[in-house]
């Protein structure tokens, strides 16, 4: 049976990704959805130039032109937007509803600004209630049902916490016409920091991404990994790493990057010897890790820079060596999974030249250069975005078949608002969950309560964090996820334990993103799987083992934060780098079950603890982690050899 790879790869996108469920024809609306699109990214180009406008008025025509789009893209009910054929009328209506009540806050900027002091009027908080119901509906439309139940939850606490008969978490409790206007027209809701910063920089960043894919960067970076790794044991794997860090670099959706690379590393694999789990799992596991990847990392990385009070270049360089060892780990697996299957590489003739590469393609780079350039130099994310902007159009000048013709300017605005969609909504229904946590004091509640159950010990209250971000990633994005813990949880690590504020926010933005690979709901592996055609909860199982650093790291630069860039010294840093690398060996051959040969189960267990104590940074620990790794290495090189009935012959590890 013949398969089409493209089809097959959008019929699993939209499986798994919500956003990616949008109407295929929509009418004469058709028009409608254009200009918004156009309109919502020139006017961010503009105010990216120009300047923002006050953050209450940037914000409602951010996420009103959003709303409005996504009510005439995404049907109500899922499955159905390949079947309508039109707009229904009831979806018009809503974005011209949803439209006006944002809209509603410039048109009457001034008294609703008085009306904080001398009090909202009916029509205020009706319209409020309005506009808060619309957020959600827009969000379960785009991203899905868990996040709309969070938010609800929370609404319903903050109306009905005095009604609650546990003391730690009752509170007095507010009205309707108290808490609604409280969340749509102050900065502790709706439009609260998360908006904001998706309508300042958020919103660029994604554009610059759409730009760059239409220059066909995508080929260039699988062209460009192949040429580098495709010659070694297990290159095709190798190649999915490499690709899928690079991709990262530009990208950050975990189930967009698994389905467009995977379509063409996935079967590639597979052919070479691995099995359809490894293979899925090793795709998903890698485009994860899109999301910590600078120098364009999550949505959630742009709101912990104004969490943090930081430039976002101290962002991008605390999580630079996280993001390298999180790669590392995986590409080390790989590389054991293939000796373990005697999976070689391809031959030389196949693979594409690098020198020739760069030669015909290395311009393509210039605009992510520029980009990490002008962050690194000071300059804000959005001076950084504008000039990254501006670069991918003249490189898309140089080729006569990425030059943007009028009809394709247009289409790269609107693509750039589409991209947009999920994410706005997302960010505005996250405000709602930390409004209410400011409004009601829940975080300090929940800060109370993780003390207690971790009885003050820093590890237990680590686990009990984790697992809440595990779970709220379940159903959450990760923007979503890491702004509620974030809000809740982190404080908690902070104030009690003194822990560096930078690393405690990586913790949870971490745990929040390798959500999407960690069974038992794991959307970027079950996408890989659908490449794949493998079974989906053995490839989330394997996407774990392959992405174990990621569940490691974030403890160790806890407890020792020179991972990310605090109280560190160039020499300590190269040092404890150098270890963590050898530390991944050890852990992966670990997990693999594959050192210099394969592993009895007491090896496998002594290679993890080694391991683990060459990737802490401390003098003892390595010196005891490569003592054990070693003994382990020469006991592995003795059975081998002794196998091969040719003692004192070498061994390739």
């Amino acid at each position: 049976m013949n398969h089409n790879p493209q089809a097959d790869a959008q019929k699993v996108l939209e499986k798994y990704d919500r956003e990616s469920q949008f109407r295929q024809q929509i009418g004469r609306w058709r028009w409608g959805v254009t200009f918004l699109g156009v309109y919502l990214t020139v006017f961010h180009l503009y105010t990216g130039y120009f300047g923002t406008l006050p953050s209450q008025k940037q914000g409602a025509i951010h996420l009103g032109t959003a709303l409005g789009m996504i009510f005439l893209l995404f049907p109500a009910k899922k499955g159905m937007h390949r079947i309508q054929k039109k707009v229904p009328w009831y979806d018009v209506v809503l974005a011209f509803a949803a439209m006006y009540v944002t809209y509603h806050k410039i048109f009457f900027f001034e008294p609703l600004l008085k009306s904080r002091i001398t009090g909202y009027s009916m029509i205020d908080i009706l319209i409020s209630i309005i506009g808060i119901l619309l957020v959600l509906e827009a969000t379960r439309r785009t991203v899905g049902v868990p996040i709309v139940v969070v938010a609800s939850i929370t609404i319903l606490y903050a109306i009905f916490g005095k009604y609650i008969p546990t003391t730690i978490l009752s509170h007095p409790g507010f009205s309707v016409d108290r808490i609604s206007p409280n969340l749509w027209y102050q900065e502790s809701g709706v439009f609260g920091t998360p908006v904001q910063i998706s309508a300042k920089f958020i919103f660029l960043f994604l554009f610059f991404g759409v730009m760059l894919i239409h220059t066909q960067i995508g080929q260039f970076f699988n062209d460009l990994a192949f040429s580098l790794t495709g010659r070694f044991t297990g290159g095709t794997a190798k190649t999915a790493v490499v690709a899928s860090a690079l991709q990262g670099m530009v990208s950050g959706s975990s189930v967009g990057n698994t389905v467009a690379s995977g379509s063409f590393t996935i079967p590639m694999m597979k052919k070479s010897g691995f099995t359809p789990e490894f293979a899925g799992a090793t795709e998903a596991s890698a485009s994860t890790g899109g999301q910590i990847m600078p120098p364009i990392m999550g949505a959630a990385a742009f709101i912990m820079m104004e969490y943090l009070g930081v430039p976002y270049s101290t962002i991008m360089l605390a999580a630079a060596i996280p993001a390298v060892l999180y790669f590392t780990g995986i590409f080390i697996g790989t590389h054991f999974e293939a000796k373990r299957l005697g999976i070689v590489g391809l031959p030389k003739s196949q693979l594409p030249v690098f020198k020739d590469l760069m030669f015909r393609n290395g311009y393509m780079l210039i605009p992510v250069v520029l980009m990490i350039g002008t962050i690194l130099s000071g300059f804000t994310p959005q001076r950084a975005a504008m000039l990254g902007i501006a670069a991918v159009f003249v490189v898309s000048l140089v080729r006569k078949d990425t030059r943007l013709s009028f009809r394709s300017i247009i289409d790269v605005l609107e693509q750039g608002a589409r991209v947009a969609l999920p994410v706005i909504a997302a960010v505005a229904t996250a405000g709602i969950i930390a409004g209410v946590v400011s409004i009601t004091g829940l975080g300090a509640k929940f800060a109370a309560g993780i003390i207690a159950l971790s009885g003050g010990y820093l590890i237990f209250a680590l686990i009990f964090t984790m697992i809440a971000c595990l779970i709220l990633g379940m159903g959450l994005p990760t923007t979503a996820n890491y702004v509620v813990t974030a809000t809740v949880a982190a404080p908690a690590l902070i104030n009690e334990f003194g822990l560096a504020p930078i690393a405690v926010h990586m913790f949870v933005f971490y745990f929040g993103i390798v959500a999407d690979i960690t069974p038992p709901v794991c959307l970027a592996a079950y996408a890989g799987a659908g490449i794949a055609r493998a079974n989906p909860f053995k490839t989330g199982v394997t996407a774990v083992k392959l992405a174990i650093a990621a569940f490691i790291i974030p403890y160790i630069f806890i407890y020792n934060p020179i991972f990310v860039l605090v109280d560190v010294t160039p020499l300590r840093l190269i040092i404890a780098f150098i270890g963590a690398i050898i530390g991944m060996i050890g852990v992966s051959s670990a997990i693999i079950g594959h050192y210099v040969c394969d592993t009895l189960p007491w090896e496998r267990i002594a290679l993890f603890i080694g391991g683990i104590m060459m990737i802490f940074p401390e003098t003892i620990s390595d010196i005891i982690g490569a003592g054990i790794m070693l003994a382990i290495w020469f006991i592995q090189k003795q059975r081998k050899d002794i196998q091969k009935g040719r003692p004192g012959a070498s061994a390739t590890v």
